[in-house]
């Protein structure tokens, strides 16, 4: 049997151990879902570190990891009379604790770790609500809960770059349940959508998704005036300049957490794929989706959310490429300074809320005071506590609450 450090002995396992947890530590409860968080990043997201962030209270004292067995519980002769797996292949790709389940070595890698057998385990996963929708040249994967006759109209959901409409399923079944026709599709380029390849019909340019965006509403009949939800960067930008030039057909616009005034800092992955063979690289990283949302936020990602997240990356070099491409494309600061104009007082009357996680690592408070203090009468702010960069994926219930009373 492979050896996962030096001290193992044919005896017994290797045991790794994790920071034991002070029985004197307070921990505050700050969603439905008890985790210990560690702080998650690499050189494109920042540093990794064995430091607990306290967040709720965890699982057990030690976390203890065996070579031998799935979760160090149980020998290697009683792993095999459950026939379960116990090799985890993301646990060699990211320390992160969201994606590794065991640190070990399979007896045959061909069968228990290859590429294959991960799409296998969580192909069918993230596709609540969602269908595939033929709209112009492209094919949407798009998500819809709700009645088209609901009676308190229609919402569409935008995500940002680098992630997808699946962060919003829990607040779109909430909003649905409130009376709410919801939509949320993923960009061309993103998610479950399709990947065109650049410069075969899509360049990946603001007005491209502008138009293929125009395409869907109308392929979805979504010809009223509509609630829009914006969050996020680069392709939720798109978002938010999509609205200045299409204000007729939105009754109110909600943002949360994206960049909004030529201050907001641009995080440094955006900055990484911009530059010539380090941004390739970049792009292809399965994880890279996944380690973004964590270094924005208090709380790392359970796994089965964390799989969802990085399915598109590691099944295919599509995504990562229609990333890198639009990232070369978009000017952040002459995007930022037409958002924040076409916003001020001067230039738009709709009703505006800033539902705003104040845990975010990338955006802080202070941008959507700066951007309310350009529009007051316009936008009302809504402070998250214990939320980061995507509310919608930290606290749910919290953006639910603050979309119906603004709606």
């Amino acid at each position: 049997m492979p050896r996962c450090c030096p001290c193992a002995t044919s005896s017994s396992p290797a045991l790794f151990l994790l920071p034991s947890v002070p029985a004197s530590s307070t921990y505050k409860t700050t969603t439905s879902s008890s985790r210990v968080a560690f702080s998650p990043c690499d050189g494109a997201f920042g540093c990794v570190s064995g430091r607990l962030r306290w967040g709720t209270r965890p699982r057990a004292r030690h976390a203890t990891v065996a070579a031998s067995g799935k979760d160090g519980s149980g020998t290697a002769e009683e792993e095999k009379e459950e026939d379960e797996p116990g090799f985890n292949p993301f646990g060699f790709v990211t320390d992160n604790p969201s994606s590794r389940g065991a640190i070990q070595l399979p007896a045959v890698p061909a069968e228990d770790g290859n590429v294959g057998q991960m799409l296998y385990r969580i192909e069918d996963k993230g596709r609540e609500y969602g269908s595939y929708v033929r709209s112009g040249d492209f094919r949407w994967f798009v998500r819809e809960i709700g009645s088209s006759d609901a009676r308190r109209g229609t919402i569409v959901f935008l995500h940002g770059a680098p992630t997808q409409s699946f962060s919003y399923r829990m607040v779109m079944a909430q909003m649905a349940d409130a009376g709410y026709h919801c939509f949320a599709p993923d960009w061309i380029g993103f998610g479950f959508s399709e990947m065109p390849q650049p410069g075969y019909g899509f360049d990946f340019k603001e007005e491209e998704f502008h138009k293929a965006f125009d395409d869907l509403l109308g392929t979805l009949n979504i010809t009223e005036p509509f609630f829009l939800v914006v969050q996020g960067f680069l392709v939720g930008s798109y978002g938010l300049t999509w609205a200045l030039n299409n204000s007729s057909k939105v009754l109110k616009l909600a943002i949360l957490n994206s960049p909004l005034t030529v201050s907001s800092p641009v995080p440094g992955l955006f900055q990484q794929l911009k530059w010539p063979l380090v941004g390739e690289f970049t792009c292809q990283n399965a994880v890279l989706a996944e380690r973004f949302i964590e270094a924005g936020s208090a709380y790392v990602l359970k796994l089965e959310k964390a799989d969802v997240y990085r399915l598109p990356y590691l099944s295919s070099g599509a995504p990562g490429f229609a990333l890198l491409e639009a990232a070369r494309k978009v000017n952040f600061q002459d995007v930022l300074r037409r958002i924040s104009a076409g916003f001020s007082s001067s230039s738009w009357e709709k009703p505006i809320l800033l539902a705003w996680g104040i845990s975010d690592k990338y955006l802080p408070l202070s941008i959507a005071e700066e951007f309310k203090k350009a529009n007051p009468n316009a936008v009302k702010l809504e402070a998250i506590e214990g939320a980061g960069h995507m509310p919608q994926e930290d606290w749910p219930e919290k953006v639910v609450k603050a979309l119906v009373s603004f709606l």
